[in-house]
């Protein structure tokens, strides 16, 4: 309930004085905020972290249809994964090794990672990549922002900045898997100097790589903004809604090179697989932010808003035991039947709210931000029996029942101040407050754990600045709750908190024409949570701290522009990412129990020691291009014992883009795009998972991957009237 007073405290303010500036000021030259809410989260160009920026442009030519991490997977240190092979439905992203429950997302300034699990899934906001005007990526802890805790990397998303013309955007592009995207943007522009409004509505479908993987997904963005000369008032609602077939069960090893393609999802139904093995999610955001000048020193932001989320997804399943689903078994005469195939959905439903601020002063090149967010998410987790084969179930049997809720409230403060002819210091310290309240799990419903955390995350830093050239040296402290089921362990296996030491060291400097860019650094893990294959004292699989691991590397980029018509860039990241001591547990099936085994100095999982990428465009003549765009990601290991029969091997591989671009009276501009995907055919896979165990004296060792489509090719155009 804070938090519902809160947020109805600050809308309060915000209308009371955004009525109050509108009745006083008159139609003078406008004055084009900045987006306070989101440079506070921001590092700044001189700010000492590290961080990758992408331009609205560069968002736009790689916006084809796949999903978001498709679209940064050009940046240092990432490594991106699909569940259909293809980049459209659900994806995944590592940065650093970092997996998506790591990775601070912010909308705006507005949390966006899921508070339970703390992952991010993409395909909750398909096509955001049409609206988003800006993307800053921080590696490693990066600055304070809201929400979850950033344990690896930072992606902030920026959709508020101000579009001043009018303007009409078409974009349709087909590929292959029968894979479709057509998105229509318009924009007001300013009127009367100071109002405006922008629309979008997009629909992406595809057929997949994997078998029967599809996808039906469709959403809209409409934003409406009042600017006045010392004020500006947004309201933004954006929705998605999902219908994809699952694949998230990957394929077997030994499925690789006979049926690479294979979908056990439905398999279960006799005869043909199951048709509504579906996924099926609608998220909807409603997004309202007043921006304050109050003077050519202070300003202010506050934004409130709703993340309104519900759905399910079904499945067949066959042999299910009746008193699993609390049902009494059936009896025909003599005969007492304890199985029976069903229809089951598993539902979420979901709400996600509270209000964020930030107050920024500025006077010089010093600058100071004060800002926080208090946020509460009321989520509804319930499964249900659509359909029994045997028995008289009643309609919509819900088996399952358990809410969970969870309180976040964070503050910072962030001081910058240049000192000397060529020097900044940083100095950034957030304090961070969770509460957790979680009404059992699906196997254990009667386990309740509440559970409270404070954390404080300091960091320090300072840049030098000398003409071009860049050099900036931080330390920053990250803490971080377990995620929701880790929770699974019981009351007396209580996950600890993580807590990561991060040392960043880089340097940049060159031209327009030649430049490069240097980073080193060091990420300490105390308590990090990881996949043990242990089963706790309630019989569940669960994470488990380790006391001691790092992540240590160096990440180099450049770009050179030889002559006006070629431009060379590329990255490559060297690193080791090591556990001190891992034991793993493997399940007895002959002597019951499980099996354990120790290592020593192993890696981490799916932190592969070598990611690279290059781009080498050409550029014949005006409005024409040709784009070589390469991959290189080296071998990952599916879990924390470094036996090369479980992980994913190295692939590299090529992409080309043919652009032009054409200018007629009519058309403010017309964008002509051919792209081949993987043109070497490499049949390669993205990601995977391994389950181990002791059978007939020996140990089974069951890997399954996420293979990644062959040669492939994409058409678009884009038409802006």
């Amino acid at each position: 309930m804070k938090v519902i007073y809160l947020l109805l405290l600050n809308l309060l303010i915000s209308i009371l004085v955004f009525a109050q500036d509108t009745l006083h000021s008159s139609l003078t030259d406008t004055l084009l905020l900045q987006n306070i809410e989101v440079t506070s989260i921001r590092a700044a160009d001189k700010a000492p972290f590290t961080k990758t920026n992408l331009t609205k442009w560069e968002i736009e030519k790689n916006n084809m249809g796949q999903d978001l991490p498709f679209i940064l997977n050009q940046t240092p240190s990432v490594v991106v994964n699909s569940d259909a092979g293809n980049g459209i439905g659900y994806t995944g992203i590592h940065i650093r090794g970092t997996d998506a429950t790591r990775i601070n997302v912010t909308l705006n300034g507005i949390p966006f990672n899921d508070p339970e699990s703390q992952g991010t899934f993409f395909v909750d906001m398909p096509d955001i990549s049409s609206s988003v005007n800006s993307i800053q990526i921080q590696r490693g802890v990066g600055t304070s922002s809201n929400g979850a805790g950033a344990f690896g990397a930072t992606i902030n998303l920026s959709t508020n900045e101000f579009n001043k013309e009018k303007y009409v955007e078409i974009n349709n592009s087909f590929g292959s898997f029968n894979s479709w995207k057509n998105t229509l943007k318009l924009g007001t522009g300013l009127i009367s100097g100071h109002w405006l409004a922008e629309a979008r509505l997009s629909r992406i479908a595809s057929d997949g790589y994997i078998d029967r993987a599809t996808s039906d997904i469709q959403s809209y963005f409409v934003s409406g903004a009042y600017i006045g000369s010392k004020n500006s008032f947004r309201l933004n609602i954006f929705s998605g809604k999902e219908k994809t077939y699952q694949a998230w069960n990957g394929v077997r090893e030994s499925y690789l090179d006979s049926a690479r393609t294979y979908n056990s999802s439905g398999t279960e139904k006799p005869g043909s697989p199951y048709a509504n093995e579906t996924d099926n999610y609608t998220q909807t955001h409603y997004q309202l932010f007043y921006n304050q000048k109050i003077n050519s020193a202070f300003a202010y932001n506050v934004a409130a808003f709703l993340i309104r989320g519900k759905g399910y997804y079904e499945e067949y399943k066959a042999a299910q035991k009746f008193a699993k689903y609390f049902l009494p078994d059936v009896v025909y005469g003599a005969d007492t039947i304890s199985k029976t195939d069903l229809v089951r959905q598993l539902w979420l439903d979901n709400y996600f709210y509270g209000s964020i601020f930030s107050v920024e002063y500025k006077r010089g090149n010093a600058q100071v931000s004060i800002g926080g967010g208090v946020s509460q998410y009321d989520g509804g987790h319930y499964n249900m029996i659509k359909w029994s084969q045997i028995g008289n179930v009643p309609l919509d049997y819900k088996y399952y029942n358990a809410p969970a809720n969870k309180d976040d409230y964070n503050f910072y403060s962030k001081w910058m101040q240049p000192f000397g002819t060529f020097f900044t210091a940083f100095v950034d310290a957030q304090a961070r407050f969770v509460n957790y309240n979680i009404n059992g799990f699906k196997d254990h419903p009667l386990l309740h754990i509440q559970k409270q955390y404070s954390f404080f995350n300091p960091k320090v830093g300072i840049t030098y600045n000398k003409g071009n050239y860049q050099a900036y040296f931080s330390l920053s402290i990250a803490t971080k709750e377990p995620n929701r089921d880790d929770f699974e362990a019981g009351n007396s296996q209580i996950p600890l908190p993580e807590k990561l030491y991060d040392v960043e060291w880089g340097i940049k400097g060159g031209s327009a024409r030649k430049n490069y860019d240097i980073t080193f650094y060091y990420m300490y893990y105390h308590n990090q949570l990881v996949n043990t294959g242990e089963i706790n004292d309630v019989g569940a699989y669960t994470r488990t701290n380790t006391p001691k691991s790092f992540r240590a590397g160096i990440e180099l980029q450049g770009k050179i522009i030889p002559v006006k018509w070629i431009v060379a860039s590329g990255n490559i990241a060297f690193s080791k990412n090591k556990i001190d001591h891992f034991t793993e547990f493997i399940d007895d099936y002959d002597q019951g129990g499980q099996k354990v085994n120790n290592y020593h100095n192993v890696d981490i999982s799916f932190s592969p020691s070598l990611v690279g990428s290059g781009s080498l465009q050409f550029i014949p003549c005006k409005n024409f291009g040709i784009n070589l765009i390469s991959k290189y990601v080296g071998r990952q290991y599916l879990d924390n014992t470094m036996h090369n029969d479980r992980s994913v091997k190295a692939y590299f591989t090529e992409d080309v883009r043919i652009t032009y671009n054409l200018k007629l009276p009519t058309f403010k501009e017309i964008g002509f795009i051919l792209g081949a995907n993987n043109v070497f055919n490499k049949m390669y896979e993205s990601s995977g998972y391994t389950y181990n165990y002791f059978s007939g004296g020996n140990l089974q060792v069951e890997n399954y991957y996420f293979p990644m489509a062959g040669a492939n090719f994409v058409a678009a155009i884009n038409i802006k009237l």
